[in-house]
C-alpha cells in the first residue's frame, strides 16, 4: 500500500525532492492567492454586473480561448520539456526561447486578423465586439509572460511573485472602477493589464538577469518550431470543440443569462482544475527527467481529484449561495454536474500531459483527443438546444469522461508494452 508519510520523507532527503517541494510550495501559494482574490471580487461582481454581465464575459472568453490556444500552439508543453532537458546549455536554451517567442508572436498576429474577420461576418460577434477585443489582450499578455520558461527552469518563485502582483493589481482596480452593469467590460481589461505588467517584468528577468539571449527571428526556425509542436497543438485545441464551443453555442441558443449560470456553476470546478494544474506543472519538468516516478505522481493527483469532486458535489448549494446572489441559484445543479469532471480532468493530465507527451506519444494523444472532442461537438447541439445550460454542462462532463478514460486506457497499454 502507498505510504504517504514515507513518500514525503523520501522527498525531503533528495535534491529533486526538495526542488519539487519548493516549486509546489510556490505554486500552491500562487493558487491560494488565485482563489482568494477572485473570491473577494466574485460576490461584488455578481451584485454589480449581474448574470448578464457574467454571461457576456464568459462568451468573450470562450471566443478568445480559441485564439489563445493558437498562439500557445502547445509550446507550454513542448518548450517546457525541451528547456528542462537542456537547461544547463545556455546557448540551446536561448535558441529555444527565441524560436518559441517569435513563433507565438507570428501566430498571435494571424489569430488577430482571423478574429477581426470573424467579427465582421458573424452578427453575434459584432454585437459583442468590444468585450471580445478587450479580452483578446490576454493573448499578448500571455506571450509576454512566458511562465512555461520559469516552469522548465524549475524556478517557480518568479511565477508566484509576478502573478501575485498581477492579481493584487486587478483586484484593487475592480473595486475602484466597476460601479455599474455596463462596467463589466473592465473586468477582462484589468486582467489583461495585469498580465502585461507581469510580462514586462518577466522578460526583464529572463533577458537581463538570467542573460538569456534573444536571437534574431529566422523564418525557417520559426516554422520548424511550429511544426514540431503541431501534434500537441491539435491535442490542446480539440477540447475547445466541446468546452468553449458549448459556451459559444449556449450564447446563440440561450443568451447571456444562460451563459452566466453555466459560468457561475463552472467557477469552482475551474478553481479545482487550476489547483490540479499546479501539481501537474510542478511535476512535468521533473517527470521529463524521471518518468520512473510517474506512479507516485498519479496516485497523489487522482486522490486529490476525488476529494475535490466529492466536496463540490456535496457542498454545491452552500458554495453558490455564499458567493453569488439569488439570481444564480440554478447554478447549483450545474456545479453538481460539473464536479464529476474534476476526476476526468485529472486522468487526462496524469496519463496524457504527464505521460504520453513526455514519452513522445503526442500523435496517439492527439488522435484520442480529436475523436473524443468530435463526439462532444456532435452531442452539444441536441443537448444544448433541448436542455439549455444544463445540456452544456452535461456535454462538457460526458466528453471529459470519454477523453480521460480513453487516455488512461491507452497510457496503460503503452506502459505494459514498454515493460515487456
Amino acid at each position: 500500500m502507498f505510504n504517504i508519510k514515507k513518500y514525503f520523507n523520501r522527498i525531503k532527503k533528495s535534491k529533486d525532492g526538495r526542488t519539487l517541494a519548493a516549486n509546489f510550495g510556490y505554486l500552491s501559494l500562487l493558487q491560494i492567492a488565485g482563489y482568494i482574490f477572485p473570491l473577494i471580487t466574485m460576490p461584488y461582481l455578481a451584485r454589480v454586473i449581474g448574470v448578464e454581465g457574467f454571461g457576456k464575459i464568459a462568451f468573450a472568453s470562450a471566443v478568445v480561448v480559441w485564439f489563445q490556444t493558437v498562439a500557445d500552439w502547445g509550446f507550454n508543453y513542448t518548450a517546457t520539456r525541451d528547456v528542462a532537458k537542456n537547461r544547463d546549455d545556455k546557448e540551446k536554451v536561448s535558441e529555444i526561447f527565441s524560436n518559441v517567442l517569435w513563433a507565438r508572436c507570428l501566430l498571435m498576429i494571424l489569430s488577430f486578423l482571423l478574429l477581426v474577420l470573424v467579427i465582421s461576418i458573424v452578427s453575434t460577434f459584432r454585437e459583442n465586439y468590444a468585450v471580445i477585443l478587450v479580452t483578446f489582450l490576454l493573448v499578448p499578455g500571455h506571450i509576454m509572460f512566458p511562465d512555461w520558461f520559469f516552469q522548465a527552469m524549475e524556478r517557480m518563485k518568479y511565477i508566484t511573485i509576478l502573478n501575485l502582483l498581477s492579481k493584487l493589481f486587478f483586484t484593487i482596480l475592480v473595486f475602484v472602477f466597476i460601479k455599474e452593469k455596463n462596467d463589466f467590460i473592465l473586468q477582462p481589461l484589468f486582467t489583461s493589464l495585469g498580465f502585461l505588467l507581469s510580462g514586462m517584468i518577466a522578460m526583464y528577468i529572463i533577458l537581463s538577469k538570467w542573460k538569456v539571449m534573444l536571437k534574431r527571428p529566422s523564418s525557417k526556425k520559426i516554422f520548424k518550431t511550429i511544426k514540431e509542436s503541431t501534434d500537441v497543438f491539435i491535442n490542446n485545441i480539440m477540447p475547445n470543440l466541446y468546452n468553449s464551443f458549448s459556451v459559444m453555442l449556449l450564447g446563440f441558443y440561450g443568451g447571456p443569462v444562460s451563459n452566466g449560470l453555466l459560468d457561475a456553476g463552472s467557477k469552482f470546478v475551474n478553481i479545482s482544475q487550476q489547483f490540479m494544474t499546479v501539481i501537474s506543472r510542478t511535476f512535468f519538468p521533473f517527470l521529463s527527467r524521471r518518468i520512473d516516478k510517474h506512479n507516485s505522481f498519479a496516485i497523489l493527483n487522482i486522490l486529490i481529484a476525488v476529494i475535490f469532486s466529492c466536496f463540490l458535489f456535496i457542498f454545491a448549494p452552500i458554495v453558490i449561495k455564499l458567493f453569488f446572489s439569488e439570481d444564480f441559484i440554478s447554478a447549483i445543479t450545474v456545479l453538481r454536474i460539473m464536479s464529476i469532471s474534476v476526476l476526468f480532468l485529472s486522468l487526462s493530465s496524469v496519463y496524457g500531459t504527464n505521460y504520453m507527451i513526455i514519452q513522445g506519444f503526442e500523435k496517439q494523444l492527439r488522435n484520442i483527443t480529436f475523436f473524443s472532442s468530435l463526439i462532444g461537438f456532435i452531442i452539444s447541439f441536441p443537448l444544448i438546444y433541448f436542455f439549455d445550460y444544463i445540456g452544456a454542462a452535461i456535454t462538457i462532463v460526458v466528453t471529459r469522461g470519454i477523453l480521460g478514460l480513453s487516455i488512461t486506457y491507452k497510457a496503460k497499454r503503452i506502459n505494459s508494452s514498454n515493460q515487456l
